[in-house]
């Protein structure tokens, strides 16, 4: 799902860079579409873009699902969300697993993961506290919709 980025080039335009990671933030419809072709194409590879945080865009055709692909797990945070175009999602899918985790080693792994990508220490706090918080509320809020549920803590 990360792929679905919008650009930072598209994001700055929106006036959505500051939060980047929010449903708003991707590509809803391309994921979507994404979800279609991998369900009724079996007869060609099919290849969707990925994000690279080194760079923090998204690359197009990095990703390959094969004609002999049995299995497609899709990882991602609005699976459950229903509004902007992400209520699509969930009908695409034959199970959605949610993953309810510690939520003080969440934020530890947050803000290092930032920290690990360039951000200093005050602005990977920032960002995990502010924007990264707010969608992890967010996401939380879907949660009951899952299939299954699978507590950490």
């Amino acid at each position: 799902m990360d792929g679905f980025h919008y650009s930072n080039a598209v994001l700055d335009k929106l006036g959505r860079l500051s939060r980047k990671g929010a449903p708003d933030t991707f590509d809803v419809n391309g994921f979507v579409a994404l979800l279609k072709r991998i369900r009724r194409e079996n007869n060609q590879n099919i290849y969707y873009p990925k994000f690279d945080r080194s760079i923090e865009e998204s690359i197009a055709a990095q990703g390959e699902v094969s004609v002999k692909t049995k299995v497609v797990i899709i990882e991602g945070n609005y699976l459950l969300h229903q509004a902007g175009g992400w209520n699509e999602v969930t009908p695409l899918l034959d199970e959605i697993w949610f993953i309810d985790g510690d939520e003080d080693l969440r934020m530890k792994r947050l803000i290092q993961r930032h920290m690990a990508f360039g951000k200093s220490a005050v602005d990977a706090q920032d960002w995990a506290m502010g924007s990264d918080e707010k969608n992890a509320e967010l996401i939380g809020a879907g949660y009951e919709r899952a299939d299954f549920i699978i507590r950490l803590n």
